[in-house]
């Protein structure tokens, strides 16, 4: 009999697999596709050579992971990329805002007057950041903060929403990119705790930056696969499980899935009935015959691009996507451009580019007419630039992953008391009522990117169970 099966081969299954066999249990993975990978995959999607991200590309959260950093995972072959910008947010005039690695930089950037009240909002954090994440990302239960001091301030700076947060500021430029931070995890700009999330991004890419993986994301994936697979573990792929019995006899079972779809395969009933699930997005892979033409030349250079015009109009499509049903008619955009930084990713002279915008749960609409629109005021000429596409709406995406229910590529709703307490109000929400089972995917805190937490912090559940039986 085996200690422990692990259901789903995405970041967070793999990392908990880890974390029992470092611990010296027997450890087996079951994934439903051909491949590990799950939100951290790289596919040809578009043209030979064009290597792209279906899913997560930058990784301001992975960097920063006290899972991955706990990890061998460079001698495995993860490499962590850094542009000269981490993140760019241009304005219709040509200019920009940044998010560099400097706070001085990035203070600079949204002009004199919100300069002095960024620097007193994030220096407090930053040299405390390595603690702070850990307790930030280790919460609730499964370890004691290191600094509760600090944690207490994060949270009185941060649980108000981000509207409260950005108050301070007086100019526009520096409330359009922190509105575009929380956008990242598609939260209207109103909601509790969103100060947090904007919070988090900026922090982060002033500590370690925002990188992505040499080759795309599918070696953090296969890194953490294959230090698994030297600890003894096992990896099954093309393995879909539709009940409990479809899996070997273990002491323990851990799900990298969906509560909903958990509660079928384990037969909980509707005890995750009230979990709400987020809005989806509409994503589209570039490849393209050169680099974006960015009109401002900080986004020229930067990882990420956010695009929105200003505060409002970044409140308006999240609030269109999540509340009011409909598809914005300007979108708020993330974008990632990994050859800036990473020349593997396409062939020589080419680039791949990776874009989406937000729309409601289940959506089945066309939105790349209105994503290139977008584009076209911040880059004039993309649409010059574009070789192919592969297109993939909220069908889509669920169909490629099936976490992503209507779409929500975060696996849950990160809006009221959901954004900390997830999937349900609970001391121990990486247990079920099954005492042999658990759940370790994004719908656990601490919640949505690549970072492994969710796993690590749901390992610790499995292997205390499994000292005391």
């Amino acid at each position: 009999m085996l200690d422990a099966v692990v259901v789903g081969a995405g970041p967070n299954g793999l990392t908990a697999a880890v974390e029992l066999a470092r611990r010296g249990f027997s450890v087996a993975v079951f994934e439903a596709r051909d491949t590990v990978g799950g939100g951290a995959r790289t596919e040809e999607l578009t043209l030979p050579g064009f290597r792209h991200d279906p899913c997560a590309a930058a990784h301001p959260l992975g960097v920063s992971s006290p899972a991955f950093r706990a990890l061998p995972l460079e001698r495995y072959g993860l490499e962590w990329l850094h542009p000269e910008l981490p993140m760019a947010h241009p304005f219709t005039d040509g200019s920009a805002a940044v998010l560099s690695r400097s706070v001085a930089e990035t203070a600079a950037s949204f002009g004199p007057r919100d300069a002095g009240a960024y620097r007193r909002l994030v220096e407090p954090f930053l040299p405390k950041w390595d603690t702070l994440v850990r307790d930030f990302m280790s919460l609730p239960g499964t370890a004691l903060p290191r600094d509760p001091v600090t944690l207490a301030r994060f949270g009185l700076t941060g649980l108000p929403p981000s509207t409260w947060l950005t108050s301070r500021f007086r100019d526009e430029r520096a409330k359009t990119l922190f509105a575009g931070l929380v956008g990242h995890v598609m939260a209207p700009l109103g909601g509790f705790a969103t100060g947090a999330i904007g919070l988090v991004f900026a922090l982060a890419a002033h500590a370690r930056g925002w990188p992505v993986a040499r080759g795309g994301s599918q070696s953090i994936s296969d890194a953490l696969a294959a230090y698994l697979k030297d600890l003894g573990g096992e990896i099954h792929t093309d393995y879909e499980v539709k009940r409990l019995d479809d899996l070997p006899p273990a002491r323990a079972y851990v799900f990298d899935t969906s509560p909903t779809a958990l509660a079928k395969i384990a037969g909980f009933g509707d005890y995750y009935a009230n979990y709400r699930y987020g809005p989806g997005v509409f994503k589209v892979d570039y490849a393209l015959d050169g680099p974006v033409p960015w009109t401002a030349k900080e986004a020229r250079i930067a990882g990420t691009v956010q695009i929105g015009a200003d505060s409002k109009e970044i409140d308006t499509a999240l609030r269109a996507a999540s509340r009011e049903n409909r598809a914005p008619d300007r979108p708020f955009m993330i974008t990632v451009q990994p050859g800036v930084v990473d020349p593997t990713r396409a062939p020589a002279g080419k680039q791949v580019f990776w874009a989406y915008g937000h729309v409601p749960s289940g959506w089945t609409g066309d939105l790349t007419d209105a994503l290139e629109r977008q584009l076209e005021r911040f880059a004039p000429g993309f649409r010059d630039r574009v070789l192919a596409r592969a297109t993939a709406g909220p069908p889509e995406l669920a169909a490629r992953n099936a976490n992503y229910m209507g779409g929500d590529i975060g696996s849950g709703a990160v809006s009221g008391l959901q954004t900390l307490l997830r999937p349900k109000l609970s001391l121990s929400p990486y247990g079920t009522p099954h005492p042999a089972v658990f759940i370790c995917s994004s719908s656990t805190p601490p919640g949505p990117g690549v970072h492994g937490m969710s796993g690590h912090n749901a390992a610790k559940a499995v292997w205390r169970r499994l000292r005391q039986a």
